[in-house]
């Protein structure tokens, strides 16, 4: 690949992933302190996931036959980046949740549509997609790790009185935000994430051109319905319904891990709690560049095993070792694991066994179920079994609820390992 495509290409992902990971992590715990129910907050977090299924619909066609994807990029995240600003100055509902709801179903097709532009400009995907798939990881740092300086209880290091910029800069890392300043202060999360989705749509008009693919011929113009029609096949079927429940204990991560760190069980300081969940990005990084050895050596049904079990691991420690604070930290790790080896593998599967005209929309298919219809099912249940039925009194029953993504976990891997057959040819007929 040309090397200036493909620094392109890597800073497409890292623009795209920061948006995401600036405002994700902290917005569970944000929503209660602005009084929305957890109706209310399921009905905003689950803005994201019914974008996925509408854009499933709309604007991954869109991609597919009408559209050169960059352009589309670029309008969607400038539309997209305002809403998102617009968001860290309201805090009544319906002006959230709308703003919210623009933001989502703008955003969210375009992790399909740089996928798209991404394997468009590869000659080797298996090989490169890992890498440029990092920069996805990398923004979703960048993104967590300066909030460390921000979410920081400036008055209690002025009290401190630090000589020195050592003696400063540990004041700092050890004051971060705790209570209903640091949820006032999280509205920051949302306005870094608003600049960066508008300066991604700037970049957008210096990508490779990704012209539209018109119907051929013979083929079904709804690019989506032709795609879905390989779910006939068994093993494409199978997959997608593991994707399902893999992507519901995905979210289950991300509703609960915020508030799990920040409790008085662990402890961890409020500006530090975006940095720990960053150490499954971090880990990442090293699983991508082992990728594709990976696949070449396991194969799609292991390695994905592997990626489903690390969900599994991660949330037995959660639910059984919560006095250990290191092992609490350092577990975050298999995180990263678990996304390379299920989610970016599912990814390279779909783009080598679905015909070239209809591959994002193949891709569309699959964000179906990983960022829609599993995050749709978490993100309705997570919050009232965490604020309703595993907390009495105000004291919340960690284990038993870390163990429902961890059963969940368990039935994936076992049924993937019994029901899941790819053929060895690529595309099925």
């Amino acid at each position: 690949m040309n090397q200036s495509i493909r620094f392109k290409l890597f800073l497409m992902m890292v623009l795209e992933f920061f948006i995401w990971g600036a405002w994700l992590p902290l917005i569970f715990g944000y929503l209660p302190s602005l009084g929305f129910s957890p109706t209310e907050q399921a009905l905003v977090l689950n803005a994201f996931p019914v974008a996925a299924i509408v854009g499933m619909f709309f604007s991954n066609q869109f991609a597919d036959r009408n559209f050169a994807a960059e352009k589309f990029l670029a309008f969607s995240h400038l539309v997209g980046g305002l809403a998102m600003l617009g968001l860290g100055f309201v805090h009544s509902f319906w002006p959230f949740f709308l703003l919210m709801l623009i933001h989502c179903l703008l955003y969210v097709p375009t992790i399909s549509i740089t996928n798209s532009i991404a394997f468009a400009n590869m000659k080797d995907p298996q090989n490169e997609f890992g890498i440029i798939r990092m920069g996805g990881t990398i923004g979703w740092i960048l993104a967590a790790w300066p909030f460390t300086f921000i979410l920081v209880d400036w008055d209690k290091v002025k009290a401190a009185n630090p000589n020195g910029f050592v003696n400063w800069l540990g004041s700092v890392l050890a004051s971060g935000l705790t209570g209903p300043a640091l949820q006032q202060a999280t509205k920051w999360t949302f306005i870094v994430a608003g600049v960066a989705s508008i300066a991604l749509a700037l970049f957008s008009l210096i990508l490779p051109h990704t012209p539209p693919k018109p119907a051929s011929k013979g083929t079904e113009s709804l690019a989506w319905l032709e795609a879905a029609r390989l779910l006939k096949h068994p093993f494409v079927l199978v997959l997608w319904i593991i994707t399902f429940m893999d992507a519901f204990v995905h979210n289950c991560y991300f509703n609960w891990t915020g508030t799990f760190l920040s409790s008085e069980q662990v402890g961890i300081p409020g500006n530090w709690i975006m940095p720990v969940m960053s150490i499954g990005q971090i880990a990442e990084i090293a699983t991508m560049f082992i990728l594709g050895a990976c696949l070449k050596t396991l194969g799609w049904k292991k390695t994905m095993i592997v990626g489903i079990l690390g969900h599994a691991g991660r949330f037995a420690v959660f639910a059984f070792l919560p006095e250990h604070k290191g092992l609490i930290v350092l577990v975050n790790v298999l995180h990263g694991v678990c996304y390379a080896f299920f989610f970016a593998t599912v990814y390279i599967f779909v783009d080598e066994h679905f015909p070239k005209d209809v591959r994002a929309s193949a891709q569309g298919l699959f964000n179906v179920m990983i960022l829609g219809v599993g995050a749709l099912v978490a993100n309705s249940i997570c919050p009232g079994l965490l604020q309703k039925t595993f907390t009495t009194n105000g004291v919340t029953d960690f284990r038993g609820l870390f163990l429902v993504p961890c059963g969940v976990a368990l039935a994936a891997a076992i049924a993937l390992a019994l029901f899941f057959h790819p053929p060895a040819k690529k595309s099925p007929k």
